[in-house]
């Protein structure tokens, strides 16, 4: 007789083949056989995807396939196992009657129940049960599988909306190489135009013509790497070890008796039951429960699993490093170059963030402030939505510099920087702003402002720990292109 628990063995083993299979299928397409042979990046990102598209789904398909009519047949099942023999001859009858119109077992199970009546067989109640497991199985992986076509078709759909966003995108910079600009796409799942990459490789040119830019968001970007905390120390590294476990297939010694149904280790003393034509119906019994008293048998053997890699002290040790934030001064005092500098130093910096696991947020502000999650899911179309906003307005820094600090008091946002890019014509903040700031600095956050302006406030920028100044001459930029 199946138990419940074997049962839901059954439907793991089931789960685990169709969704090995769909895997298996996904990545036997052209398209994505062409990517991956052709570019390591695109292999990497299509497999990490994937692993994560199969946990989500493996998760779904053993909670969201059993309807609640086939959980109360379940539940039904479970209870005619646990039955005595007189027991499920007084119940049987009055159980099936609760499968009619719910369950396609109903009309079988009623014949066999009608049949047996007259012959009244002693091993009917585990043929029965066994019969009815088949079509519990059968029912549990049919939803699966209808399931599992839905979610393998959104699969493709996504990746083939990657695979068009990388192509398009694979010649943004000159050399084509999308590591120098960043695996932003890689989170990205919008569709992307022809004017989405030429605002794209407008930033790239901007950046390598002015590269003083880039070396201050490279320099800014290496400071999180400088903190002696070791609160900030990350976790040791986990990495796939060769090690030896033990093993119940791997069969060096006997380690004891147990019950099972495999034959080849039975116990001698088990059929001695086939001997007598009375007892054997006995043994097949014991068989189909899987109650055979049949050696156990453990070894050792060799496998691939994570282990902890402590690193030697004498290395050093990795930094868990915080967020970016970045407020950009959108008044109309910084448009024409300014604002083409302020773009580019933030798009800067959301390749640095992208490479580094970090999460990377642009706050805009003029009179108000507006939020992009450049790092997001849609950090690809967040990107293109900031690269492409028009600054107008006045400049009024306390709102945003006032929410920044809010965030920056939260735990996500420790070993932050906060980079502020404006031309600074503001008056300096109050008192209270500025103690709160040097509040978060001992907390080992970081607030950085890059002067695009002549005429910054100097008592503004004093609450700063790095104040970089750019500010060319329109002659100096003429000099340097020409």
């Amino acid at each position: 007789m199946i138990s419940p628990e074997s049962l839901h063995l059954g439907m793991m083993l089931a789960e685990t083949g169709m969704l090995e299979h769909a895997v298996t299928e996904v990545m036997a397409k052209p398209q994505l056989l062409l990517m991956t042979e052709t570019s390591p990046t695109a292999k990497s990102a299509v497999r990490r995807h994937i692993r994560k598209w199969r946990h989500s789904v493996k998760r779904r398909l053993s909670n969201d396939c059993i309807t609640e009519e086939l959980k109360q047949e379940i539940a039904l099942y479970q209870e005619a196992v646990q039955l005595t023999q007189h027991g499920f001859s007084q119940h049987a009858k009055g159980m099936i009657k609760q499968l009619e119109g719910k369950s396609e077992f109903y009309l079988a199970a009623r014949r066999m129940l009608e049949k047996n009546m007259s012959q009244e067989t002693p091993m009917f109640q585990s043929y029965f049960c066994n019969k009815w497991y088949e079509h519990l199985a059968a029912s549990i992986k049919g939803a699966q599988q209808k399931e599992l076509e839905a979610h393998k078709d959104k699969l493709l759909n996504e990746l083939y909306q990657r695979i068009e966003t990388y192509k398009t995108l694979e010649n943004v910079e000159e050399r084509g190489t999308l590591e120098k600009v960043g695996r932003l796409w890689d989170l990205a799942s919008s569709k992307v135009t022809q004017s989405d990459v030429d605002l794209l490789k407008r930033f790239v040119a901007f950046l390598k013509d002015n590269q003083d830019l880039q070396d201050i968001a490279q320099t800014l970007g290496r400071m999180a790497s400088d903190v002696d905390d070791p609160s900030l120390h990350r976790s040791p590294a986990e990495e796939l070890q060769m090690v030896e476990e033990p093993a119940d297939n791997v069969a060096d010694d006997i380690v004891g008796v147990h019950q099972s149904d495999n034959l080849e280790k039975i116990v001698p003393n088990e059929i001695i039951y086939l001997a007598e034509p009375a007892l054997e119906i006995l043994f097949y019994k014991h068989f189909a429960d899987k109650r055979l008293l049949t050696y156990r048998m453990q070894g050792m053997q060799r496998s691939l699993r994570k282990v902890k890699a402590f690193k030697p002290e004498s290395k050093q040790v990795d930094i868990e490093k915080g967020p970016f934030l970045i407020c950009v001064d959108a008044s109309g005092s910084m448009s024409g170059f300014p604002e083409q500098c302020a773009k580019a130093m933030a798009y800067a910096l959301m390749q640095i963030a992208v490479k580094e696991d970090r999460d990377c947020t642009v706050m805009i502000f003029s009179t108000d402030h507006i939020c992009y999650e450049l790092t997001g899911e849609g950090g690809l179309k967040e990107a293109l939505n900031f690269l492409s906003y028009t600054f107008h307005g006045g400049t009024d820094l306390s709102p945003v510099l006032t929410h920044s600090i809010d965030l920056m008091g939260t735990d996500k946002y420790r070993n932050a920087d906060l980079v502020v890019i404006s031309d600074f014509i503001a008056p300096e903040q109050p008192k209270e702003v500025q103690a709160q700031v040097d509040d978060l600095k001992r907390q080992h956050n970081r607030f950085h402002a890059v002067n695009l302006s002549k005429y910054g406030n100097p008592k503004l920028m004093s609450m700063f720990d790095h104040v970089w100044d750019y500010h060319p001459s329109l002659m100096g930029r003429l000099l340097k292109r020409f």
